[in-house]
This record gives C-alpha cells, sequence and structure tokens, in this order.
C-alpha cells in the first residue's frame, strides 16, 4: 500500500496528485451535495422507465406513461381551434351590429381583424393604418365610401377598380391629359380648389375657376365641393389629401387624375375574416 501523504498546513491526507508543485488534498465531498447528486441519478433512471427518453433504430421507447408532447400540443392547437370555429361561426350567423355589441364576439373579431390587417392591408395603408400618399388614412373621419360598418365591410369585399364585377369604380377625368381643359383653366380651377379650404395659387383666377368647377366637377363633387360616398368623389372642403394639397400636387391630380387600386379581399378572405377587418378598421377612430 502507498505511504498516506499528509499535507503539513491542512493536516489533510493527499490524493497523490501534483501538478507544478501543488498538490491535491483529499477533502470529502460535502454530504448534501453527494444526496442531491444520487437524487439526480435516481430521477434520470425513473424518467428513463417513465416517459420517452432512448431513441431507438426507428422510433424511441415509450414509457409507462406513454406520454407525447406532439400529442399534447396538437391537442391543445384542436381544442384551440374548436373554441375559434365555435366562435367563428357565431360571427359568421350575426350581424356587424350584433357583433360590436356582444363583448365576447367583439373581443375575437378586434383580434382577428389586427392579425389579418397586418397581414394583408398594413403593406398599403401602415402598420398603423395612418396611410401615405396615395393610400387613405384609415383613423382619420374622412372616407371617400362611407365609413359606416356596411360600407367599409363592401369596400373591403369588392374592392376599389379592381377585379371584382362589383367592384367600387368611378374614374376621374383626365383634364389635361385628355385635353378637356387647358393649363390656364386647370391652374384656375385648382386655384378655387384650394381656396376651399384656405390656400391658394399663384396666379389663378379664382372666378374663372368656380365656374370651371360648376361646368366640369359638381357632378362628382357636388355644388358645395364636398363630395359623395356613392360616388366615391372627396370632400373638396376639408385639408385632407389623399395624393397631396400644394399646388403642386392639385394641378397634377386635375391634370392627369389618379385612379388608385384597391384589390378587391373576397374570396381571398373568408366571410368571417372580411367581418371582423370591418369591425378592426371602424374602431380605430375613424368609422361613422
Amino acid at each position: 500500500m502507498a505511504h498516506e501523504e499528509i499535507d503539513k498546513v491542512t493536516g489533510v491526507s493527499t490524493t497523490g496528485h501534483e501538478w507544478d508543485g501543488i498538490k491535491e488534498l483529499n477533502n470529502p465531498l460535502p454530504r448534501w451535495w453527494l444526496w442531491v447528486f444520487y437524487a439526480c441519478i435516481a430521477f434520470a433512471v425513473g424518467y428513463v422507465f417513465v416517459y420517452p427518453a432512448v431513441p431507438l433504430v426507428s422510433s424511441y421507447t415509450k414509457g409507462w406513461l406513454g406520454y407525447s408532447q406532439r400529442a399534447s400540443a396538437l391537442a391543445e392547437a384542436e381544442a384551440g381551434r374548436a373554441a375559434r370555429n365555435e366562435v367563428g361561426q357565431n360571427l359568421a350567423n350575426a350581424s356587424l351590429e350584433e357583433i360590436k355589441n356582444d363583448p365576447k364576439m367583439l373581443e375575437f373579431a378586434m383580434a382577428q381583424g389586427r392579425a389579418a390587417f397586418g397581414d394583408n392591408c398594413a403593406p398599403c395603408h401602415g402598420s398603423g393604418a395612418t396611410g401615405s400618399k396615395g393610400y387613405p388614412n384609415l383613423q382619420d373621419d374622412d372616407w371617400l365610401w362611407g365609413g359606416t360598418l356596411t360600407d367599409i365591410e363592401h369596400t373591403i369585399t369588392v374592392g376599389i377598380r379592381s377585379t371584382s364585377p362589383d367592384t367600387r369604380m368611378n374614374d376621374m377625368p383626365r383634364f389635361g391629359a385628355d385635353g378637356l381643359l387647358d393649363a390656364k383653366q386647370i391652374r384656375n380651377v385648382a386655384g378655387y380648389v384650394l381656396s376651399l379650404s384656405g390656400n391658394s395659387v399663384k396666379g389663378a383666377d379664382v372666378d374663372a375657376g368656380k365656374q370651371i368647377f360648376a361646368e366640369n366637377c359638381t357632378s362628382c363633387h357636388g355644388e358645395d365641393a364636398k363630395g359623395s360616398h356613392e360616388l366615391g368623389a372627396p370632400n373638396l372642403t376639408d385639408k385632407i389629401w389623399l395624393y397631396g394639397g400644394d399646388e403642386a400636387s392639385v394641378i397634377n391630380t386635375i391634370t392627369n387624375a389618379h385612379r388608385g387600386v384597391m384589390p378587391t379581399w373576397g374570396g381571398k378572405l373568408d366571410p368571417v375574416t372580411i367581418k371582423s377587418l370591418a369591425i378592426y378598421v371602424h374602431d380605430l377612430g375613424g368609422g361613422t
């Protein structure tokens, strides 16, 4: 038996291991640490027998409980789908007003509408629905085709100048590009239009522009220039401009028109999702 060496400083025997003159003391592990270690070993052995643990060639050991995380996750997902289908069916059978007045259906519609908006509408209208040049702000109270729940649902369904046979359609004439008005007449009518919201166009004859407006524009925008939801004609008396309200932008709009397009979502989104979108957009603050 090898001679036991005792460390002179601590009085503890050494293991015989030495590195660069430093000798390892033979201190025992703490009792609590050993018990934890043994308990972990026992737990691991038990886990192997109780739960799926050991990989085999084409499968794995199932364990005494037969538990499967995949099966558990699928069951939870199916339960969630069943709950959504139940509420979704209620939404399908309910009117928009009924959904708005039912807290449970409204909560579901708002959540689904928010998700659908982010997936389908945010690229144009922005994640906050505030729009940009050429894309309407859905948080204000200015609506080309109406801001009621029914109006919004219909617009989402059929789109604007889209491929739907029932799409909302009304094209503004290209007064300059098609030679309907000359440059001076366009400047005059632009001056009149901007004067309605307290702005002006340099060198424009507002009175002449008013006459031109009466002859060419009132059929859509109305004699008071407040527009028409039935025709999708904007209100020209407020300071909300889809394509810009500065002199150059208004002259360009009269000259070339814009004729923006919104896709039809009918057939692309199911009716419940469209209802949810209508509820969500209406609830943004601009719905009427």
